[in-house]
């Protein structure tokens, strides 16, 4: 189930690794017509495999290694590269989630970036531009549903 809404939406057409690997449109994946962004997860003590991620900020769709218990912690890596994703902050809830960095542009500054969460079925994320949050999602749905 998709969790968008009608509101403005925002469109992640690129996204980097952190040695500066675009992950948009690695596959043949789309949702509503745009690519896929792609990342590679380890699941402590378990499976590993890419996910696609829907490139349409605040959906919740993925394609790929699905298969994984909501509330798992999960280790984000870049897909071409295989370079751990960094951890750039702390999600202040009780899941003990970070924010791990695609980065917005090949310069791979901090200052433009997409933040995602590394448990599975943790729907936050953040895109920022220029130091500035300019959008957010999941800061009111603490739940694990998928």
């Amino acid at each position: 189930m998709s969790k968008r809404s009608d509101e403005v939406q925002i469109i992640v057409s690129k996204a980097f690794g952190p040695n500066g690997d675009n992950l948009v449109g690695l596959s043949e994946v789309t949702f509503d017509g745009f690519p896929a962004i792609t990342i590679k997860v380890i699941v402590f003590g378990g499976a590993e495999g890419v996910v696609h991620l829907s490139p349409i900020h605040g959906d919740s769709r993925k394609m790929g290694l699905v298969d994984i218990e909501p509330g798992t912690i999960c280790m984000l890596f870049c897909p071409v590269s295989g370079v751990a994703l960094e951890r750039v902050e702390d999600i202040d809830d009780a899941f003990g989630a970070g924010y791990y960095a695609l980065y917005r542009t090949a310069a791979l500054s901090k200052s433009s970036m997409i933040m995602i969460s590394d448990v599975w079925g943790h729907y936050h994320s953040r895109v920022i531009d220029d130091f500035e949050l300019i959008a957010a999602w999941g800061e009111l749905d603490d739940d694990l549903d998928t």
